[in-house]
């Protein structure tokens, strides 16, 4: 036997007489459009683009100063080699010290800002609310923040910290990821233009084009990723790559003749 409908249940989610839901339904509105941002505080990125165009501009740039000196390659081969483990590490060192000690340069503003708010805190709240005037909040309503905000000392110094030091101190850029992201990009980066020669050829020619292609590529990926036209990147990445590569190139050319 079938069951009667629940007259009550349609009354609270089925469409009304014009085909718009009532009830709950109609309660809750329309979804608010959305949007996302990418992760632009890991301290990934930065690293992980100068890395790969570092070593490809660093390594080319050697292969083309010892093959314009004439030597041998078994010699390229050792240079590039070289040149991609000594930058490699030594871009994950760098990288890794520079994001500590910015990270540790802002943990003792923090720890400034900590001890304001615990010692003078409503010489704290009063320019809490003054910057908030400042973007244009009326005073009343920038005091009244300024006192709410304040009473949650967590909230209170994320916000002095974010409105003084333009930082979030939750959020700060792991030297780990940076190191590590600087550390394989420059090895990728650089193994690019050593490829022909490890496969058996003795041709520079291969090599540049190559590394010119990866450059093109690489500065046009970039560019996307942040939102710029992708010939713009790239060449202007092809071009960089190009005059360091014609200078050591030169340079090893004008140094063959003269050893």
């Amino acid at each position: 036997m079938a069951s009667a409908s629940n007259p009550h249940a349609e009354a609270a989610t089925g469409p009304g007489d014009d085909g718009q839901p009532e009830g709950p339904a109609a309660e809750a509105g329309p979804q608010a459009p959305g949007h996302e941002h990418r992760d632009v505080s890991g301290g990934w990125l930065r690293p992980a683009v100068f890395g790969a165009m570092d070593g490809l501009v660093t390594n080319v740039s050697l292969i083309c100063g010892v093959g314009g000196g004439g030597l041998a390659r078994k010699t390229i081969i050792l240079t590039g080699l070289a040149g991609l483990a000594a930058g490699a590490f030594s871009m994950a060192a760098g990288e890794f010290v520079s994001v500590s000690s910015q990270n540790e340069l802002v943990g003792s503003e923090v720890a400034k800002e900590q001890y304001e708010l615990e010692h003078n805190p409503e010489d704290e709240r009063r320019e809490l609310a003054a910057s908030f005037q400042q973007r244009g909040v009326d005073r009343e309503l920038a005091d009244e923040v300024a006192r709410q905000i304040s009473a949650r000392p967590d909230e209170a110094l994320r916000i002095h910290v974010r409105e003084e030091l333009g930082v979030d101190h939750n959020e700060l850029p792991s030297p780990v990821t940076a190191a590590a992201a600087s550390l394989i990009t420059f090895a990728i980066g650089a193994l690019i233009p050593l490829l022909p020669y490890l496969l058996g050829f003795s041709s520079l020619v291969a090599a540049v084009v190559l590394a010119a292609l990866a450059a093109f590529l690489g500065g046009g990926l970039v560019a996307r990723i942040t939102a710029r036209p992708f010939l713009r990147g790239a060449v202007r990445q092809l071009g960089l790559a190009a005059v360091a590569a014609a200078l050591t190139y030169g340079i090893g050319t004008l140094a063959r003749g003269r050893l």
